[in-house]
């Protein structure tokens, strides 16, 4: 059996990120060893899993052709009510209390995704402009509401939820687990999931097979919003505290780690194991130069760098195709 030239170009463009991962992995254990120390992977797996939420939602949306930049404020708004609703509700029962104040605060982040959809699918205005609106206007909320105050003193059945664990693995690593494999599922296995890469293959001949274009772009950007309200629940019941400034950038990690691993910024191409290598090399870039002892600028330094790298090399794909 003989492998065309056309062949190994495909097994490099689909393999190259997992073969950059495991000689970047190499790399760090040989500057630092504590990297592949239990504690450390362990470490990883936790930093990762709040934009592993992000991330698989914003999949959702750069599938559709779309992108939303206001996740990182909706992610922090989440955390905020998410606290002070239960430090206020009082139930006879503390899981109730936690569940209540979750589902409120997923229910806003929902309405918030809504507004998004409604401005880009009625108005027609550019996916860029509408949810750098909402990122601005979600950011400003956080601090209204708390007067630029953290909210402390959280009940400890909320705190468990971003710090508990089960056996040996914490509760949060399990959740991201779970919620990457539905959302691979959803994307891979329905007729939803098909109907989201057809609008963002072409949107006119999708609407012309009688997908319904801006019912599929609102929901995108719903899941969206809503995953990265639960990303937000999980990071303040993480820290013990809801912080109005919270997940500042966190937009860009999602957008890199989709881009990264594959994910087209036109739409129509990747998904969430794309998605899953992309996080975990973000992931791993950070905790080394972490570990190594970087100055924090240089990390951003290196994030823009893979943003700008990702999006070449995805202009790249889609001259080449």
């Amino acid at each position: 059996m003989t492998v065309t030239k056309r062949d190994m170009k495909k097994l490099i463009k689909e393999y190259a990120l997992i073969v950059f991962l495991v000689f970047l992995c190499v790399f760090i254990f040989i500057v630092e060893p504590r990297f592949i120390s239990k504690e450390n992977l362990l470490n990883v797996l936790i930093q990762i899993s709040i934009n592993a939420f992000i991330a698989a939602g914003m999949t959702f949306v750069l599938l559709t052709g779309g992108i939303d930049l206001s996740v990182g404020p909706v992610c922090a708004l989440s955390g905020i009510l998410g606290a002070l609703l239960c430090k206020v509700i009082q139930t006879e029962s503390v899981a109730l209390t936690v569940l209540t104040g979750i589902a409120l605060s997923l229910a806003l982040a929902l309405v918030v995704g809504g507004i998004s959809a409604l401005i880009i699918c009625k108005f027609r205005v550019a996916p860029f402009i509408a949810t750098l609106a909402m990122m601005n206007v979600v950011r400003g909320v956080c601090y209204l509401i708390t007067n630029s105050k953290p909210v402390y003193e959280l009940p400890a059945s909320f705190q468990w939820v971003g710090q508990g664990y089960v056996g040996p693995v914490p509760f949060i690593v399990i959740l991201t687990v779970l919620t990457l494999a539905i959302a691979h599922v959803i994307l891979s296995r329905t007729a939803y999931g098909r109907h989201i890469y057809a609008v963002g293959s072409n949107e006119d001949v999708s609407r012309l097979s009688g997908i319904r274009v801006d019912r599929i772009k609102t929901s995108v950007y719903m899941i969206c919003a809503g995953l990265s309200a639960f990303a937000g629940i999980l990071q303040s019941a993480k820290i013990g505290t809801g912080q109005p400034a919270a997940a500042e950038g966190y937009e860009q990690y999602a957008i890199a780690a989709a881009v990264m691993g594959g994910t087209s910024l036109t739409g129509g191409t990747g998904g969430i194991p794309n998605t899953i290598v992309g996080i975990i090399a973000i992931g791993i870039i950070n905790n080394g130069l972490s570990l190594m002892q970087v100055n924090s600028y240089w990390q951003k330094v290196a994030m823009g760098a893979i943003i700008a790298f990702a999006a070449i090399m995805d202009r790249l794909k889609v001259k080449a195709e």
